[in-house]
């Protein structure tokens, strides 16, 4: 449309439209994106087939190489290592999201409370957090997971496997928030002096109502950036947890548990590299994804970028 012979300006984009067209223009992002989707799409999507052949033993074909049979090779109690790869990247990237969603909320909430109400209960909740900060992280993780997950097993309410799982994923996310509430106080402190924020204590609104309405929806940003970098860190602990035999109990696998067996299993005499490539080769591709992804998310998100 015109106004007096002149065309009118275009209207303003959304922040939401301007974060789009950022990313897209980042290929390795988009890139990264298609590739967690399609991992996520097709161990997510075979799980009711491949977890049955997680318990299937074929001992008489047992440390197979690849073949058309199986495109991965077997394992040593003979069992198809492509569908304990796409089994194990199922729990591994459950694990990974819901220990990433876990933290942000902790550390959401935390930062949140810290960060608006100040003072005496600011420098009392931050102190808490150094000294988390200053214990060794994989100990906790270890006696998180130990103590509680011995009591599940005893109570009888899951089986073994399923407890160890949940116990990871509550130790690894309960442990991995102390950066999210670091981060998220330091924006509150910000934002908590603007003229909005004053607007609205001016109105009489209650402080969950600032918090939620107001504040919260200014950390979007930062909250998504944490939690998509969240998720390789979460995946990398547990792999690491295996390798020191606290990850998951088998028959259940993740990447880590794979890679983990197939190291125990190398020796000078019979070199079996699938056993170690492949499940490495998947874990290596989704962190590096993962990191992509939470580069380009954060280059978007950025309002100090470029539009």
């Amino acid at each position: 449309m015109t106004d007096g012979g002149r065309a009118s300006p275009a209207a303003p984009l959304s922040p939401a439209t301007t974060a789009w067209h950022r990313f897209r223009r980042n290929r390795a992002a988009v890139a990264a994106l298609i590739v967690l989707t399609a991992a996520m799409l097709v161990c997510l999507g075979t799980l009711p087939w491949s977890a049955p052949r997680m318990r299937v033993q074929a001992l008489d074909q047992a440390r197979q190489p690849p073949s058309a049979a199986h495109p991965l090779g077997t394992d040593e109690l003979g069992r198809s290592l492509l569908w304990r790869t796409l089994y194990g990247g199922a729990i591994s990237l459950s694990l990974g999201l819901l220990a990433a969603a876990i933290a942000v909320v902790i550390g959401t909430g935390y930062g949140l409370v810290a960060g608006y109400i100040g003072g005496r209960c600011d420098e009392l909740m931050m102190r808490a957090v150094d000294v988390l900060y200053a214990l060794p992280y994989m100990l906790l993780v270890m006696l998180f997971a130990v103590s509680i997950g011995a009591r599940l097993e005893a109570a009888g309410a899951v089986g073994a496997e399923w407890s160890r799982f949940i116990v990871l994923t509550l130790a690894i996310g309960g442990v991995s928030w102390l950066t999210m509430a670091r981060v998220v106080r330091g924006q509150v402190l910000s934002l908590r002096e603007q003229p909005f924020i004053e607007a609205a204590r001016a109105l009489g609104f209650s402080t969950p109502r600032i918090l939620l309405r107001h504040v919260l929806p200014n950390l979007t940003g930062p909250i998504i950036v944490f939690g998509t970098l969240t998720v390789p860190q979460a995946i990398l602990q547990e792999s690491f947890l295996s390798f020191l035999g606290v990850g998951v109990q088998p028959p259940q696998a993740t990447w880590g548990s794979l890679a983990a067996d197939g190291v125990r299993l190398l020796n000078p005499v019979e070199f079996e590299w699938w056993l170690v490539a492949f499940p490495c080769a998947a874990l290596a591709l989704t962190l590096l994804s993962l990191n992509f992804l939470g580069d380009g998310l954060r280059d978007a998100l950025d309002v100090q970028g470029r539009t």
